[in-house]
């Protein structure tokens, strides 16, 4: 039997929704799924719900008042903005309390071996949330609080977070910049929105910008002169995704040509460098991608690496 991965999510996090027209929508979720099943890889996946992220998860993160002003801030009605891009309505706090809680679920799991891989269909996303500001659709850091977990609660010494979303993870880059048990590495369209990772990043970030039109070929060379060698120095002992797809060609939230197949490619770099140093584990967690018929093809192609089903 090919080994199965965990997949997790709840549909709590399906209720969040930020307006009619927002492109970080619930049908993100839904297109997932029917890829799932279209493509025959539903069956070697094992499903898990979401939990609520504790306080103390939490907190490894974002300072105690950052959190309690988001959840003061969440409304029982209407729709409340956190800024410009980003809004919350009565569903918003537990979607993002399942979404951080999916991350840390991923971790428990794949670390105590009850799964090699995990990947997290969660909403909203993460990696643009800062220590204490949301933004850019994000309300709490998924990917960050996953890593925190990792070297707290289970004593790791060395997290990658691995970052192929077409906007640069910023608020990610915040959280562990100079720290030297979390290297972070990452390839974005710049310039372009948050314009940040570009000016003099720290040593632990592996950040290679990409100008609008880069395709796979700029792409695979990115992963295998910058960040494949960084990665067999730092020798992680788990890898963890930011795992956007809005770089492929078909999204029009930018200007990136990655194909489907891009997206599996990368995936078996990062599982060959997880076989390696990691015992295999590597835990993904959804950031963009906003074309729903590409989000949903990607994330297979995604996860049938995770899944061992490319073999």
């Amino acid at each position: 039997m090919r080994m199965s991965a965990a997949f997790i999510t709840h549909p709590e996090c399906l209720k969040h929704e930020m307006g009619a027209h927002h492109p970080e929508q619930p049908a993100r979720l839904s297109a997932i799924e029917d890829q799932l099943i279209a493509s025959g890889v539903a069956p070697y996946v094992a499903r898990y719900e979401a939990p609520l992220a504790t306080d103390e998860q939490l907190a490894r993160v974002h300072p105690a008042e950052y959190v309690r002003a988001i959840r003061d801030l969440a409304p029982k009605q209407g729709t409340v903005h956190l800024d410009p891009d980003t809004a919350m309505n009565p569903w918003s706090l537990q979607a993002a309390l399942r979404a951080a809680g999916a991350a840390v679920l991923a971790v428990d799991l794949t670390l105590s071996g009850q799964a090699k891989t995990a990947f997290c269909a969660v909403r909203p996303p993460g990696h643009h949330a800062c220590r204490a500001r949301s933004m850019g659709f994000c309300i709490f850091n998924n990917v960050a609080v996953a890593a925190r977990h990792a070297l707290h609660a289970h004593g790791l010494e060395r997290v990658a977070i691995i970052d192929f979303d077409v906007h640069h993870g910023n608020g990610t880059e915040e959280i562990f910049e100079g720290d030297p048990q979390v290297l972070m590495a990452s390839t974005f369209q710049h310039p372009f929105y948050p314009y940040s990772g570009t000016e003099d990043p720290a040593a632990n970030m592996v950040n290679i910008p990409l100008a609008a039109g880069a395709g796979s070929r700029e792409f695979r060379e990115a992963v295998r002169k910058a960040w494949l060698p960084a990665l067999e120095e730092f020798a992680p002992e788990l890898i963890l995704f930011s795992a956007g797809f809005d770089a492929h060609a078909e999204d029009d939230m930018a200007m990136l040509r990655f194909t489907d197949a891009d997206y599996a490619w990368v995936t078996s770099q990062m599982k060959a460098v997880a076989e390696r140093h990691a015992q295999g584990r590597m835990v993904s967690v959804l950031e963009g991608g906003y074309a729903l018929s590409a989000l949903g093809r990607s994330v297979v192609q995604h996860l049938r690496v995770l899944a061992g089903l490319d073999a």
